[in-house]
Order: C-alpha cells, then structure tokens, then sequence
C-alpha cells in the first residue's frame, strides 16, 4: 500500500517538513528519525512511503514538524490523525492534511478535562458509513449546541450541489466529525463547505466562513483520499468555566481526622455541583513527611514526586468493616482534632501514621494477595521500590538527609532490592508503605471519578522544585544542581527574595534521557487529575539560584543567564574595583546604619581589619552561629545578612575576574548609594540591559528545549503560574504551546500598572483575585489604606472613602467582577467565595490566609471554618453563588 501525505502549509526558504508516526519508516514516533517531505509549491509539501500491509496491520497515527536551521523545530498539535488500515482494502490512500498549530484555541477543547468530562456527549451518528467511497471528509468542531451536528455541501452531485434543504451530515469519531463519499463520477476540482444543521429541527443552521475548500485530485480503483480539514469556520462561544481552590488539608468534615482527606473531595464535588462550578484545584499531594514535624506541612517539599501523602488517607474506609473496631478507639481524638481551627499536622500525623500500621497488620495478608494491588504495584514499581525503602531508612536513622546514613547513603539499585526482599525481618516495615500509597491511591481515584462523574474536573499541582533530602534527589543527585538552591528574586511579598531550599535542575542531564523523569510525573498525576498548574513555569526558562552559602533569595542571581564582560564596565568609564564591587561594603557610616549601638559589638566580635571574619563571611555560617546560640531572631544577624549582600556584581565562578552577573536591587544597596553619579547611571543601563533585554532570547531557546516535549507527553490542560518577573519571552512561549497563564488583580505584568482589570484577560488564561500565597480578599483589603482606597476609586469605579473593612458587597463585587471577563477559567479561593455572605464567612480574615511565602517556615495548618455538610446546607449562600455563576455565562 503507498500512503501519500500531502500538507498544505506555506514555508519560507531554509524551512523544511516533516512526518513522524508510529510507524518505522516514519521513525516509530522518535522525532530524530522522522520521514522528511518534499516542497511542491507555496502551499503544499508531499512525500509517500509504501506500507507493507501484511506486517504493517497496526493502524498508523502521524504528525507534522516544520524545521529551519538554527531554530527549534515545531511540532503540531495532537495525536489524533490516523490511518485506519484494518478498515479499507484501497491499495492507495492520499491524505490532504491541514496544520494543526499548537497555540490554536480550539486545541484547548480537544485536552482532557474538556474531551472527558465538560464537553463530553454522546456520538451523533448519520447512518452506516459506506463502504464502497473514494474520499472521507474530517473536520473537528469542539463547541456546539445542543442537536447540533456537522454537514457538508458542495459541487459534486454526492454533496448535493450546495443544497441546504439536503445536506450530507458527518458522524463524530473520537475527535472528528466524518463523512465517506465516492466521488468517482465527479469532475475535479471539487468547492464544498461545512456547516451546522440542528438534527432535532430537521434545518440547516448556518454554513462557515470564509472560501470555498477546494479539493484537486481525481479518483482510482482501490484509491482512497482522506481530507483532514482542521476546524470548521464558524463563530461560537468561547467555553467559560468557574471554579473553587483549597488545599486538601484545609478540607472540614465531620468524619475527617483533624485535616482534609481524598473522601472529603466527594462532599466538595456536591458543592460545586450545587453551585455551578466545573473545576476543584487542590495544592501538592505528595509526601513530605522528613522530620515527623509541623515543618512537613510544607506541601511543595515533598520527598518523593510521585508518592501521595498518608496525612489524606481516611482511615474508616481503610479500615473497612473488618477492622472497624481499631478505629472505633480513636473516635474521641478524631472529634478533638477536628474540632480545633486548624491543623494540628504533628498530633494529626502521629496518630494516623500509628493506625495505618494497625490497620496494615490486621489485613496484610489479604492486602498482599490482591490481584489489583499487583497490578498497582507493576505500574508504579519504579518510584514505589525506592519509597518505601527510603521512607525505612528515613524511620531506621531519624533523618531524611540520606548523605548521613550509616548505610545505603548511596542509591544502589541491587542492595535496594535485597533491602525491601519480602524474606526480610523488616518486610512489613517496607509494606506497610506499599499499603498505604495503595489505598491512598484508590481514595483519590474514587473521589476523581465521582467528581467526573459529576461533571467536575479537578486540577492539580506541580511543584517546580524537589526537596533536597528525597528519594529523587537519592536515585538519581546528577540530575539535580544540589550546590545550589532555588528561589525566587524580591518582590512586594517577599522583599528579601525566597529562599525555597531546592536544589535546581540540571536540564542537561535530564534532556538526555528525553526528559523521562518529568513525563513520569505528568503521567502520574493523568490518574487522578484533568488539569495541571505548574508552579513558577518561570523555572522552565531560567531558575533563581542562589548558593549554598547564602540564605536570603536576594543573594541569588538567573541560571542561566549570559553575564556582563569586565570590557562593558570599562567601555562605560565606571570605576570599577573588583574588591569594592563584589566583596561586601563596609565603612563606618554603613555599620553605624546597619547595626546602630550595637556597632563596637559587632567590630569586635565579626569583623577583623573592618572585614568580615573567615567565621561569619556567608550568610549561612551566621546563620548557623545564631541558631547554635537559639538567638535565631537576633537584629544583629539581619544586620549581617544585610552587610554581606552589601555588593554590586557577583563574579561568575571560573571566570578569572572577567564575567560578572548583577546583584538583584543592586541600586537599593548602600554600596551603590556611595558610588559617583556617573559611575550609578552607568551600571543602572547595564543593570535593565542584563535583566530586561540580553537574555530573552537565550531563555527563550531555553524554554523551547524543554516545554514542547513534555506538553506533547500528556493531554491534561496544562496551565502556567507566571508570576514575578516575567521576562518578554514568556507570553509568546506559552501562547505558542496553548499554555494558560495566570492573572491575579493585585500582581499585574505591566510594570505601568499598579492593578490588573480582569476585562483585560485573554482567554487561554486563569484569573483570580488571590492564591493560596497571599491574603484573601478580605485580608488584603485591610493590609494598606492608601492601596485600597486607589483600587476602590480606579478599579471599582466609586466616589469617596472606601469602607474601613471589606464589606460583603465589596467582597462579592470584586468576585462578580472576575466571573464576567474573557478568561476561560475564574477560579476563586474557597474563603474569598464565602466572603460575599455576611452569615457564612469567618470573622476574622487574617485566620485564612494559607501561606506567608516571605516566612521560609511557615506552618501550613489553615482550615475552613465550618463543615462542608454545613455548606451544602447553607441554600441562600449556595443559590446565590449559583445564580451569579450562571448569569456570568460560565
């Protein structure tokens, strides 16, 4: 059989086309290896390949690429063009295909909360599709109304010369809307149009825009051409969804034990479901248990990226009936935790871990003969091994830092399997963790599916970094930069910068395997979730790296980042001096500020010739010294944070004095104030050169080395937290690749602006007037008078003194607001959505805020204020909430 791909794509000298697939002449669907194509005119590039179809049964599924020398090659969107072998006995099959570009907005539709769960009906079917056909028509069109179905009319007598009293309806197939016609008695070219026609009314509805489709060609015996027409052009409403956000842990119910767990997500779908809502977004779920501590409610330090966290296992549905009564003693303490207003995460986890091992050894040995947890085990043996093993030696020394155990230190794959041998004594201290993420595992698949079900998606979250003492950190350190730490630069939330204590990614060595790690995540987190944020997609780009030696993220600087040569400073008559310029400044008057009366203090005891001793030179050896003393919140270590971040350039290492990277907010600095006028200006345009200008295209090739791959390697809706400073390139990168951003009222992008007005949100997009890293609405309102009078002037559009508190009126305003702009999702923090009704929120805002991303330890313990059975009966709050959802249009 010879296939002919013919694409109708209009290239420029130096670009050239490719075809990749699942078969082997098409490179098996390694993009390498793919099939190159030939240029034919401006509007069409062709190439064939024979197919043996004796062994070549399997029907074949192909894609495009466009490459240019110097560039990074691009791959169209989908994998949905096929090839159906086992269901014709043509000899020939041409295909006239259409490109299909990542960034376009009806690809949105065809992602999997959209595909399974929003836009999910039933095939409408126009009879028996015919056997004896020279062409089949394919058109994709993601929104339509209800009754409605697709058709086509042309020239050609089959299509019913442009009737539409007759229209030819096409069947939707999967993705597309089909149609097989035998135009052998036809003459060539052929014009048609798609159109709509409501089968319930019996009456063509509207054809689409623009020019006739023309079809060149002819018919033959045993000749099949297949036309793949992209998307139908017709105007339609653009989806609009609304949907609420809250860590699991934050979940209140009366059956939970003292936090959220995976069967309160069940009572959350209700109430979404009652509400109008179509999406839950929940923070990480994966394990951070190190230390047996409330420091491990940190959600974004988990120990393994793919192990779900105990602290959401519901121990009744575990326990089952059989084992009722082991938890049946446990009743008075689940009620006094629950009863408290937050999380108490030690006392919580103590007792639930405690119980789990009950629970384990009470049913191990039916647990252990289970088919479908075998099953469970395979697919997931390659992270679940090494978990349970490392959870073990965590417990067996005390720590999570795996570099001081007295044993496996290093990750060995041989010594790990004898470890976890099931004839070992310790077996069932391994198990026991096989059990629990096997349980945790159908708790939240159970949950997921009712909320499907129910025609809710949900939405996870991918952390952009890893916790430096983990098992993925453990397997396999060359993966990660751990010399180094992410974080974030300074902000108005955090003006010292983050400091989040990750070790960063070495891209290099992950690229290598193609970036299996990664997709093993995002195919992890297919089984429970439809939609995705990935947290700081900035790290895709560049990542804010600081050393080891420093504590505060303003000691960090963008890796990678193309440095500014000592010959820019000279070229610039700057007086320049490495010692002054990338060593600490210090004089007398920059002490007397810094540390006031307790400067002789400091001079004798950290400072030796007005420099700063070997001892106290790094912000981590002061850092430690206080800690030592428990004088932790001592002024005078900011006082020396302070003067070592005192610099101007940090020297790129082994670069011999010639390459340097600019201090972030070098121009706030004490050392910069004393520097001459011209020398100030100078380093001032080189300062916004280097953040603003030099590296956009060097991040951006960055990001296209790793963003396009791991989209083609999952169908969830992927959306972007693009917060900070976000360079130029960014927008474009995620357009391209039908990424949803991220806009936040309070946090707007144009550095002109001081608030983002949600009417101006593009559609691929997610607004919300807060995240779980700020204050409510209701907490910000109160934070700073001047600010909220300005927004209730300029943003809400009203006269006079704004109200000292946050009303509720205010409150539901600025929701509504959200509700009624372009962007495709308006998701809303579950306390900013109670905050509207005077009769249900909490009385005190500043008691729900969830994180303080300026505090490096804060304990992440908020919980709702009421049940989510007390919600559900709340039918005045609930009513309206729905009413506005619904008038919305979402």
């Amino acid at each position: 059989m010879i296939i002919h791909f013919y694409l109708r794509f209009s290239t420029k000298f130096g670009q050239a086309i490719y075809v990749s697939g699942n078969n082997d002449l098409l490179g098996n669907d390694d993009l390498d290896k793919a099939f190159p194509i030939q240029y034919l005119n401006d509007q069409l590039w062709h190439g064939s390949i024979t197919v043996d179809t004796v062994k070549d049964v399997t029907n074949i599924r192909y894609k495009y690429i466009l490459r240019e020398e110097g560039k990074e090659e691009t791959v169209e969107f989908g994998d949905d063009r096929i090839v159906e072998l086992d269901d014709t006995v043509a000899e020939e099959i041409v295909c006239f295909d259409t490109w299909n570009y990542s960034g376009e907005t009806e690809n949105v539709y065809f992602t999997q909360p959209f595909q399974n769960v929003l836009l999910k009906t039933p095939a409408k079917l126009a009879g028996k599709p015919l056997k004896n056909y020279s062409h089949e028509f394919r058109v994709k069109a993601p929104i339509l109304q209800e009754d409605e179905v697709i058709c086509i009319t042309g020239t050609a007598d089959v299509m019913n010369n442009w009737s539409t009293e007759k229209p030819i309806l096409l069947a939707k197939n999967n993705t597309w809307w089909k149609v097989r016609l035998n135009l052998a008695k036809e003459t060539f070219p052929v014009a048609y149009k798609y159109g709509i026609y409501n089968s319930k009314e019996k009456k063509f509805v509207a054809f689409e825009s623009g020019s006739n489709r023309t079809l060149s060609g002819d018919t033959g015996k045993k000749k099949v051409t297949i036309s793949h027409d992209g998307f139908i052009n017709v105007p339609y409403q653009q989806w609009k969804g609304a949907g609420v956000a809250i860590p699991v842990f934050s979940l209140r119910s009366n059956n939970s034990f003292g936090t959220g767990e995976f069967t309160d997500l069940k009572l959350l779908v209700d109430w979404a479901k009652k509400t109008g809502l179509k999406l839950i977004q929940v923070l990480p779920l994966n394990d951070t248990t190190a230390t047996h501590t409330w420091k491990d409610s940190y959600p974004y330090a988990a120990i393994s990226a793919f192990a779900l966290h105990p602290l959401f296992l519901n121990l009744e549905k575990t326990a089952g009936t059989s084992q009722a009564a082991l938890i049946k003693s446990l009743k008075k303490k689940q009620q006094q935790l629950n009863a408290l207003p937050d999380m108490d995460y030690d006392s919580v986890i103590k007792f639930k871990l405690s119980a789990i091992e009950e629970i384990y050894a009470a049913k191990k040995n039916i647990f252990l003969n289970d088919t479908e947890y075998f099953e469970f085990f395979e697919l997931n043996r390659h992270w679940l091994v090494p978990y349970a093993a490392f959870c073990f030696l965590r417990d067996k020394y005390n720590t999570s830092d795996f570099s001081s155990w007295k044993t496996n230190s290093i990750y060995n794959e041989d010594a790990i399997q004898k470890l976890v041998s099931p004839s070992q004594k310790h077996y069932d201290a391994i198990a026991v963790h096989y059990f629990t993420q096997y349980q945790l595992h159908l708790q939240l698949k159970e949950a997921t599916a009712y909320a499907h079900k129910n025609g809710i998606v949900v939405k996870g979250d991918i952390p952009i970094g890893i916790y430096r003492n983990s098992v993925d950190a453990w397997m396999a350190p060359k993966l990660y930069n751990m010399d180094a730490q992410a974080g974030a630069p300074p902000d108005d939330f955090a003006v010292k910068g983050q400091n989040w204590g990750f070790p960063t990614y070495n891209w290099k060595a992950m690229q290598e395997d193609d970036f299996t790690w990664w997709r093993q995540r995002f195919e992890q987190m297919s089984n429970y979730f439809d939609a995705f944020r990935i947290d700081h997609i900035l790290g895709f780009f560049r990542i804010w790296s600081i050393p080891l030696h420093a504590v505060e993220g303003i000691m960090g600087r963008f890796e990678p980042a193309i440095p500014i040569h000592i010959n820019e400073l000279f070229e610039k008559n700057i007086s320049y001096d490495w010692h002054r310029y990338t060593k600490p400044y210090i004089t007398e008057n920059v002490l007397y500020e810094l540390f006031g009366d307790k400067v002789n203090e400091v001079k004798e005891h950290f400072l030796l010739d007005n420099q700063l001793k070997e001892a106290y030179n790094t912000q981590r050896k002061v850092e430690n010294y206080f800690a030592a003393k428990d004088d932790g919140e001592n002024p005078v270590k900011y006082g020396l944070f302070n003067l070592i971040s005192n610099v101007i350039l940090f020297e790129e290492d082994n670069s011999q004095g010639q390459k340097f990277h600019f201090r972030i907010a070098m121009e706030q600095t004490l050392s910069f104030r004393d520097l001459d006028d011209h020398s100030k200006n100078a380093l001032k345009y080189l300062a916004i050169n280097y953040f603003f200008r030099r590296q956009d295209d060097f991040w951006r090739t960055e990001a296209m080395h790793k963003l396009p791959g791991l989209k083609r390697s999952t169908n969830m809706l992927i959306c972007g937290e693009d917060l900070g400073m976000v360079p130029d390139c960014v927008p474009d990168v995620m357009k391209q690749l039908g990424i949803l951003s991220l806009e936040i009222q309070r946090m707007p992008k144009d550095s002109g602006t001081e608030f983002f007005h949600p009417n101006d949100a593009p559609y691929l997009s997610v607004v919300t007037p807060s995240t779980h890293d700020m204050s409510t609405i209701r907490g910000w309102w109160q934070e700073d008078r001047v600010k909220t009078q300005r927004f209730y002037n300029t943003i809400m559009g009203r006269y006079g003194e704004a109200p000292y508190f946050c009303e509720p009126w205010v409150n539901k305003e600025i929701v509504i607001e959200h509700l009624y702009c372009p962007a495709m999702w308006s998701i809303f923090q579950l306390q900013d959505w109670l905050g509207i009704n005077e009769k249900i929120r909490r009385e005190n805002p500043d008691e729900e805020r969830i994180n303080v991303p300026a505090n490096p330890n804060h304990y992440w313990k908020y919980r709702m204020h009421l049940t989510l059975e007390e919600l559900l009966k709340a039918d005045e709050f609930n009513e309206e909430v729905r009413n506005y959802v619904a008038a919305s249009g979402r």
